[in-house]
């Protein structure tokens, strides 16, 4: 997938600088089959420090495979909606979090409703997180596992999105190929979450704003550094920089780094300031929030010995969160290997919330879903 134009970036480095490249190196998809990566950005002299990158020559697509925007009913990426919108779900969020912590079982906008939740990867927050939330709001979530539906190998998409419609009041999916959500929301005539593709993760950066709104009292202007490889978590960091102003740095390895069109896309919305860079070290001085994932996601465990060295030098460790400093919080979206990308010690210190954060999935599901069924 080429990318169809450059992005403008200032280089700074302790040498002369160089030229910044696009690159598509091979990689494993997650069914274990060989793809291309997603084009990337790359630092062609080891000597750059970082990409700070500021706009773009030309407008990339309002999403992925040149689909036009998302209609209101479905939430399929962050920077469908605008700020006004994502700031009032997250608001929406803290105030059914309340309701629920209270113990008052009367608020049950759901009742009468169902929710058919399809699964083709494993999970265990999100299957939890949305089947609980939508029962403790009085709906019924109803669990299609990979061996119930099998989409688009015994009964194509199309004909899943519009028969689900008929029987149920929104389709929440977690799913590997991007497209299948897409073409879920085009033919069901009722909402779609994206639960998560092997693009983007919209629900759980969204419970990521709003726990980092918990703690530091707002996301607007804060920094948040992403330590590890650039998936489908940064690739929506990124829509979420398109969307809310906040300073968004990646660090990756060479070779790692997010899909450039999402880059691009960010930085043409002209929202907020973003880093690339492959030096952990520099970026994550002065964090209000330091970010991890793992380093192998599901269907790239061929890979995992391949990638500890590769990724040696960006874990999350004590070291680095001293670099950070004290005021720094770690964020991980779990699940997390302990002693690879992240020591025991960062996850169990007193500035962790990945706990809070793995919660927040249920409160911010719960609002979107809301949200989305105009309640």
């Amino acid at each position: 997938m080429a990318a169809t134009a450059a992005i403008s970036c200032h280089l700074s480095s302790k040498s002369s600088p160089d030229s910044v490249s696009l690159s598509s190196a091979s990689s494993l998809s997650r069914s274990g089959h060989a793809i291309r990566r997603f084009p990337s950005v790359f630092i062609s002299s080891p000597a750059i420090r970082r990409i700070s990158c500021q706009t773009v020559s030309s407008a990339p697509s309002s999403s992925v495979n040149g689909k036009a925007k998302a209609g209101p009913k479905d939430f399929l990426h962050i920077d469908d909606f605008d700020k006004d919108t994502i700031l009032s779900i997250l608001d929406r969020a803290k105030e059914v979090k309340a309701q629920i912590k209270s113990g008052d079982g009367t608020y049950l906008p759901f009742k009468g409703k169902t929710m058919a939740m399809i699964f083709a990867k494993p999970s265990m927050r999100t299957r939890v997180s949305f089947e609980t939330g939508f029962h403790l709001l009085g709906g019924h979530a109803i669990y299609l596992g990979p061996d119930d539906i099998q989409m688009g190998k015994r009964e194509e998409t199309r004909d899943i999105a519009r028969v689900l419609s008929r029987y149920n009041d929104i389709i929440m999916a977690r799913v590997f190929a991007h497209q299948d959500i897409l073409d879920l929301a085009k033919y069901a005539s009722i909402p779609v979450i994206n639960g998560l593709t092997d693009y983007n993760h919209p629900c759980q950066i969204m419970a990521d704003a709003l726990t980092i709104i918990e703690h530091t009292g707002q996301l607007e202007g804060k920094k948040v550094v992403y330590v590890g490889d650039g998936n489908n978590i940064v690739h929506s960091w990124l829509l979420l920089a398109s969307v809310v102003p906040f300073h968004f740095v990646c660090a990756s390895p060479r070779g790692y780094e997010p899909d450039v069109r999402t880059i691009k896309r960010a930085l043409k919305a002209g929202v907020s300031k973003i880093e690339i860079t492959n030096d952990p070290k520099e970026a994550v001085r002065g964090a209000d929030v330091v970010y991890s994932d793992v380093w192998a996601s599901m269907g790239q465990k061929e890979e995992a010995e391949y990638r500890r060295q590769v990724f040696l030098g960006f874990q999350v460790n004590e070291e680095l969160m001293e670099l950070a400093g004290p005021k720094a919080y770690f964020m991980h979206c779990l699940p997390a290997e302990r002693g690879v990308e992240v020591t025991n010690g960062v996850i169990e210190a007193p500035n962790s919330i990945v706990f809070p954060q793995a919660e927040n999935r249920m409160h911010a599901q719960n609002a979107i879903m809301l949200h989305v069924l105009g309640l």
